[in-house]
């Protein structure tokens, strides 16, 4: 029998990009997080940016989609003055990858008589629920 190889035998820490990760919450709607630039003996690294990312949570009608980007910044100070902006860039993202979804799935070539197709095939006749309702079931 052949020795099969570990694939998670490669990983490896990249010693030159660690970070530690700080979490700042106004414990409402605003979370920071800044992740500070290290050495491998702990030591702040003052050869690279801190970085800042925004986080916060929106309601939609389907329920909370988290939102996310990267905050320009130099300092905390600045971090939370541009949040707002970070966030509405974020929410601009999530909405230009919705349309693209949109586009992509009114681009399918739809086939008769294939799920999904809502070609009318299926069962109860002309596709739907059994017992009509019109219900969406997930």
């Amino acid at each position: 029998m052949s020795e099969e190889r570990n694939p998670l035998a490669d990983i490896k820490v990249d010693t030159a990009n660690l970070y530690r990760e700080e979490s700042i919450s106004d414990l409402k709607v605003a979370t920071i997080r800044q992740l500070t630039p290290i050495k491998t003996d702990g030591s702040t690294d003052e050869n690279r940016p801190v970085l800042f990312v925004a986080e916060t949570t929106i309601m939609s009608e389907r329920g909370p989609i988290p939102v996310n980007g990267p905050i320009e910044a130099d300092n905390l100070e600045d971090a939370i003055a541009k949040f707002p902006e970070a966030v509405q860039a974020g929410v601009d993202r999530l909405m230009e990858q919705v349309r693209e979804m949109q586009r992509q799935e009114m681009s399918r070539i739809v086939v008769p008589g294939q799920p999904g197709g809502g070609g009318g095939g299926g069962f109860p006749p002309g596709g739907g629920q059994p017992g009509g309702g019109g219900k969406i079931v997930l």
